[in-house]
Order: structure tokens, then C-alpha cells, then sequence
């Protein structure tokens, strides 16, 4: 007996049941919570970031409306006073926003969801999870049977993955809530230390989880792209990339938005100057769901 841990058999069967728990427990939600007015509330705004391929959003905020990546005008004065060329880039692209997962071990089992398959079938799959189990917590995934969660369009190797990080978060072998503390090099060892999380995704969880304001990654292809659009590079070697790090930091998540749009094609006029045939395959702009890397 598993208790608490509902895992259904297949996303077929009881998906009644299972979307009328998931609208019980928001509905309970919103009337325990309803007066909840804090920060991450629906009265702050300002500029937030959008990009192609962040996680699904896995979360939403008390009122149903998505959280999305949060930054200020003092982190647009700097980028455009530190480049010239990304200040270009962001008048022309104007405020981006960019959806984020709060709930950081919901966001990791996305990640691991959408390596190597497209973004159509990472909600797909996503969403059977979803309406199985509500909330997709360590206890719930750690207790359905493997060939179960196969069942939900999982292959067994990310099953593997998704189960070995509940069971380290159980076993208390990963605190999750102690990673908030930590900088942003321990939180990335923590992370990539799971199977199946590498560098690259431990960077996107810290970026569209965690929220973290200065994460810029070497290993995302999309932004190399972008910087060889806007700064004319043919290519990105990892003494030029820690330079323009050090020039935006300590503001390099945002830069890291406006430069996945520029990838994608947001400003007009920019091309990308690698040399032809020399293997710079075009990446989805940015972000933690596959569009880059798939570690």
C-alpha cells in the first residue's frame, strides 16, 4: 500500500479522477491562500524575461496566472551602459518575459522530461504527468512503479533519472530548500552531481527556477549564437565567452534573455557569422527545454 502516493496504471485510465483531485486541491489552495499579497504576487511587475525553451511551466501563482522571470530597470541600465550593440539589441526587442517553475524539483523533472525530444512532446508527456499526479513531488514519483511511469511517454533511462533524484531528495542526500543559500558554483555542482543533469541544465534550473541574476552558460549554443549575431564573432571560444560574462555580469541571466531572442531572430539585420559548413548548427533560442543541450 502506497498511501498518499496515487500512480495510475496508465494516463488513460482514471484521468477523471485524477483532474478532479488536481481541481480540489487548487480550489483549496486559493481559499486557505486567497489573501496572499507577497512578493512574488500579482501587484509586482516591471520588466520580466520570454524566451523559447524554458522548462513547461509546472507551476502557476495563487491566482492561476504563470510566474515569469523577474528583473528591474537598474539591470537594463547597466547591460545597456556596459554594450553598446546589446543596448541596440534591447531598445529594438523591448521587455521580453520569460515563464519560470518555481518549484525547483518540479522544474528538474521537466528538464529530464524534454531531454532529446521536442517541445510538442514534452508537454505531452508533461501534462499526463500533471493530470495523474497534481502536484509531481519526490514521494509520488519515487513510489510508482517503473513500467507505470514508462506509460506516461517516459523512456527508461529518464525514468531512471526522475526516480534516482526523488530517492536522493527522500533519503535527505539533496536538500533542495538548501540550495537556495548556497552560490551559484556549489548549487551547480549539487545539481549536476544528480544522473542526468549536467552542467548546462543545472544552469537552466538556476535560471528558470531558481531565479538566480547572474547565470550565463558556455554550454547553451543559442546564446554563442547570439553573441556571434550581435558582436560579429565567427566563433565563440571560451576566453571570448568569459569576457562578455565578466562584462554583464552581475546582471548575465538577463543578458542571457535578450541574447536567446536574438538567436531566435527578434532584431532584424542580424545574421549569424559563423562559417558556413563548419558545423554551427542553428539551436532553438534558449533555455532548459532541450533547445540547446540536452544534458
Amino acid at each position: 500500500m502506497v498511501g498518499a502516493a496515487f500512480c495510475p496504471a496508465a494516463p488513460s485510465l482514471r484521468i477523471a479522477r485524477a483532474l478532479s483531485v488536481r481541481s480540489a486541491r487548487l480550489r483549496g489552495r486559493l481559499e486557505h491562500r486567497a489573501g496572499y499579497t507577497g512578493a512574488e504576487g500579482g501587484a509586482r511587475r516591471g520588466l520580466s524575461a520570454l524566451g523559447a525553451d524554458a522548462p513547461v511551466p509546472a507551476e502557476r501563482n495563487l491566482m492561476g496566472e504563470q510566474r515569469y522571470f523577474e528583473y528591474d530597470e537598474q539591470a537594463i541600465a547597466y547591460l545597456k551602459a556596459r554594450d553598446a550593440r546589446l543596448a541596440e539589441a534591447i531598445d529594438a526587442i523591448g521587455p521580453v518575459r520569460r515563464e519560470v517553475t518555481p518549484d525547483l524539483f518540479a522544474a528538474l523533472v521537466n528538464c529530464i522530461v524534454g531531454q532529446q525530444i521536442s517541445t510538442k512532446a514534452q508537454v505531452t508527456v508533461w501534462k499526463r504527468l500533471t493530470d495523474a499526479f497534481g502536484d509531481v513531488t519526490p514521494g509520488a514519483l519515487a513510489a510508482c512503479p517503473d513500467d507505470e511511469l514508462q506509460q506516461f511517454g517516459l523512456s527508461f533511462r529518464k525514468v531512471g533519472y526522475i526516480k534516482g533524484a526523488a530517492e536522493r531528495v527522500l533519503a535527505g542526500e539533496l536538500d533542495l530548500e538548501e540550495l537556495a543559500d548556497l552560490p551559484d558554483d556549489e548549487v551547480c555542482r549539487h545539481l549536476s552531481a544528480l544522473p542526468g543533469i549536467g552542467v548546462w541544465t543545472a544552469e537552466m534550473l538556476m535560471t528558470f527556477s531558481m531565479q538566480r541574476p547572474d547565470i550565463m552558460s558556455y554550454g547553451d549554443l543559442a546564446i554563442q549564437r547570439g553573441l556571434r549575431m550581435l558582436h560579429h564573432h565567427r566563433r565563440i571560444t571560451p576566453e571570448l565567452f568569459a569576457k562578455y560574462r565578466r562584462r554583464y555580469s552581475p546582471h548575465g541571466s538577463v543578458a542571457s534573455l535578450y541574447l536567446w531572442e536574438i538567436a531566435g531572430g527578434a532584431v532584424a539585420g542580424l545574421r549569424d557569422w559563423a562559417p558556413k559548413g563548419g558545423g554551427a548548427k542553428r539551436p532553438r533560442p534558449g533555455g532548459a527545454k532541450g533547445g540547446s543541450r540536452g544534458d
